[in-house]
């Protein structure tokens, strides 16, 4: 009877691991000390942190919605923390603290319909976590005492800044106020794009030095805009420079499908989107079908008229890609049905 009670706990902690490790997951630091916290906690927890920068798209909300969805699956405490002083310091919706607090509540609302009720999941103003709290402002400083002014300039693209841009001084303590947030916090588990990777790196390195818990870390794939990928240089690896340059972003509307957006809208941007016959690697359209589509539902049918080769159905995205590669299909000619699958 006890073999058999320690065979459903295996195969629960192998459920979650696959929870937590599928799609929109890109990476995960690391994968063994995640195994063992999901062995010794029955309700770890779980942080991702939000700036309050605008209208909320298919990236930051679907995407991230997705992942929350799954940690919450598999048992974990979620906070959705809303950063009002990061925003404040990154000169985000021009610094004004009334409409950064609007905003919050704008994002709070978002998540709570996209996620729905659950006990375990509870929503963190930054300004409430700072008040009267020493500690918090103590470990800022113990943090950027710990890094170097270089290693420290390196973490910037984490607020979608570049080293070479005219910076505040105030943005230099960025990285270290949201390092000392998931401390306060007491996170197990970060969650976050790939963006916010360097930040991540560098709490782990410096937590054992300084007493922290090393949190694990989570990294989701970055939904790419309508346009053409371009590399900006955020950063000094080509593939991750990518990404982060061409990341879906609201300061970018005609390349970024809000969540708000109606069908018609959707539709319109979808048929400018950057979608060139054939060519599936970082094709933002395919992008949209493989981690939207085919997260919301088992097939994909493509409505088109006859001469474009008539109604098609995919029981895959490998299929979509497949189909496109060989210019079998043209999703430029079938972006009604697209619209309709992401509205």
């Amino acid at each position: 009877m006890s073999a058999g009670v320690i065979l459903v706990e295996k195969m629960n902690i192998e459920r979650k691991l696959e929870l937590i490790k599928r799609s929109p997951t890109e990476e995960i630091l690391t994968e063994d000390e995640l195994k063992r916290l999901l062995e010794e906690k029955k309700n770890p927890q779980h942080y991702i942190g939000f700036e309050i920068s605008g209208l909320l798209h298919l990236g930051s909300l679907f995407l991230t919605g997705y992942k929350i969805r799954d940690f919450l699956k598999a048992g974990f405490k979620c906070c959705v923390f809303l950063a009002d002083w990061h925003t404040f310091i990154n000169r985000k919706v021009g610094g004004n603290w009334e409409r950064i607090r609007k905003g919050a509540e704008y994002f709070k609302e978002a998540f709570r319909v996209f996620l729905g009720k659950h006990k375990r999941l509870e929503f963190v103003l930054g300004s409430e976590l700072y008040h009267n709290n020493d500690e918090y402002w103590m470990n800022v400083a113990r943090i950027a005492r710990s890094v170097t002014l270089k290693r420290m300039l390196r973490c910037l693209t984490i607020m979608g800044r570049k080293q070479t841009e005219r910076l505040d001084a105030a943005q230099l303590i960025y990285p270290s106020m949201q390092a000392a947030d998931i401390i306060a916090l007491k996170v197990d588990v970060a969650h976050a794009g790939t963006d916010q990777r360097k930040v991540h790196v560098l709490l782990r390195e410096v937590a054992n030095k300084l007493g922290f818990k090393k949190p694990i870390a989570v990294h989701t794939h970055l939904l790419p805009g309508l346009a053409e990928p371009e590399r900006a240089g955020y950063d000094e690896n080509p593939e991750l420079d990518l990404k982060i340059s061409s990341k879906m972003s609201k300061s970018k509307p005609w390349t970024c499908i809000f969540i708000h957006d109606e069908k018609e809208e959707i539709e319109r941007k979808l048929r400018k989107a950057w979608c060139p016959e054939g060519e599936v690697k970082n094709n933002p359209v395919l992008e949209i079908v493989k981690y939207i589509i085919f997260r919301e539902r088992k097939k994909f049918k493509v409505e088109r008229e006859i001469r474009f080769g008539g109604d098609v159905t995919f029981e895959s995205y490998e299929e979509v890609e497949d189909a496109f590669r060989k210019n079998e299909l043209t999703l430029q000619a079938s972006t009604r049905t697209l619209a309709m699958g992401v509205a």
